[in-house]
């Protein structure tokens, strides 16, 4: 399967915005599997307010109303959120030559149900993985216990698009994890579709020499 996962070394370090550009790039499909927390909007609706038509953006399988993990939000509503109907549906998108571009929610052990995380889920559609990372206090350890998970796991990683503020420490993240650098998204005041269309050429190129060796 033609699959890109894009995760993130914990949660709000720009996973929404990098999934609308690198779809953009590559005038590829978006999905978001499960959304958990629908009051303030959802992933789903931004990254369709944020690319172009070129870029087909699927509605989530589960849309849950708790702003929390997704076994923690499903379970509010006695629900089970099952990963067999996730990869199911994966199939049912895949088109040829054309990636699906997959987000997350938070980061790798964050768990579907009681006994399957999103590095399981990962693992099932073997995804190239694309890892999101923002610099705060304690990034670096977030950001290289996401990378040791990866290769434990055997996971293809593409690499890193660092977003918000530029610190010299993703250097060290990038040199230490030993997967390459793709692009930095920048701060920006305003994220809109020039904003993501602008991004989305800036890594193209990358893009294309990591995911097409």
């Amino acid at each position: 399967m033609n699959n890109i996962f894009i995760t993130g070394i914990g949660t709000g370090v720009g996973k929404t915005l990098a999934s609308a550009c690198v779809a953009e790039a590559l005038g590829a499909q978006y999905w978001k599997p499960v959304q958990a927390g629908l009051e303030d909007g959802t992933d789903t609706e931004t990254v369709r307010s944020l690319t172009s038509p070129q870029v087909t953006v699927h509605d989530e399988l589960y849309r849950l109303r708790l702003p929390a993990s997704p076994h923690l939000a499903a379970r509010e509503e006695g629900i089970i959120v099952q990963e067999d109907l996730i990869l199911h549906h994966a199939r049912r998108l895949q088109q040829p030559g054309r990636p699906l571009i997959i987000e997350g929610a938070g980061g790798l052990m964050v768990p579907l149900n009681g006994n399957y995380f999103f590095l399981d889920l990962i693992r099932a559609l073997d995804a190239q993985v694309i890892v999101v990372a923002r610099n705060y206090l304690g990034s670096i350890n977030h950001s290289l216990l996401t990378a040791m998970a990866l290769r434990s796991a055997g996971i293809n990683v593409t690499g890193w698009i660092f977003s918000g503020d530029h610190h010299t420490n993703e250097d060290d993240v990038v040199a230490w994890s030993q997967y390459p650098l793709i692009t930095r998204i920048p701060q920006a005041e305003r994220t809109d579709r020039s904003f993501v269309d602008l991004q989305a050429g800036l890594m193209r190129p990358r893009l294309q020499e990591l995911l097409h060796p």
